[in-house]
């Protein structure tokens, strides 16, 4: 009996026919890459059926501009699969129920970006929260810094809590007419 590193043993077990991955699996793993991050927002890949491709839509406007560039994306996503799509098909009849779904299970980033939105605690403008993900610090002051100035940059043109003087987002003010944390004290 030879001995086999770990990485061959793996290697071996991902080749066998039973342990591939799905092909929708593949497709999801691709599809941001294939569509690009803006249309990748507004679709999600759905099922598989007969080798064709059904993915949900964000609106009727949306699967019909993706009806006309099919061919380059099914290019693009057959390079990159093992078996071959023979099409695609685009429709917006499932995204409400996808939406549903995206509430209930906070999984992805963008998932919680936008629950967040509808929170009155929030600010806008993630393009800085998109930045913070994106940099690593190597000591925990420098990212500190970082944090403390994105913060304060962010809150500056927000309006003052009445109570504690405090900047406040808008939508606080608009739901408790004070901060949430002066609205937590008084309950």
């Amino acid at each position: 009996m030879s001995l086999n590193s770990l990485g061959n043993i793996l290697e071996t077990v991902k080749q066998e026919s039973r342990w591939q991955e799905q092909p929708l699996q593949r497709v999801l793993q691709c599809w941001v890459e294939a569509v690009g991050a803006m249309v990748a927002t507004h679709t999600r890949p759905v099922s598989i059926q007969r080798q064709v491709l059904w993915v949900a839509t964000s609106s009727a406007v949306w699967a019909q501009e993706l009806a006309f560039r099919r061919q380059r994306i099914l290019e693009k996503l057959n390079a990159q699969l093992p078996q071959p799509l023979l099409d695609i098909r685009f429709s917006s009849a499932q995204w409400q129920q996808l939406a549903k779904q995206d509430s209930l299970i906070d999984d992805r980033i963008s998932s919680s970006s936008r629950s967040g939105r509808a929170h009155p605690s929030w600010v806008g403008n993630d393009s800085a929260a998109k930045s913070d993900r994106q940099l690593r610090f190597r000591h925990p002051q420098a990212a500190f810094r970082h944090w403390t100035e994105v913060t304060q940059t962010r809150s500056r043109h927000l309006p003052l809590c009445p109570q504690c003087q405090c900047h406040t987002p808008v939508g606080e003010l608009e739901r408790w007419g004070i901060c949430s944390i002066c609205a937590a004290k008084q309950w």
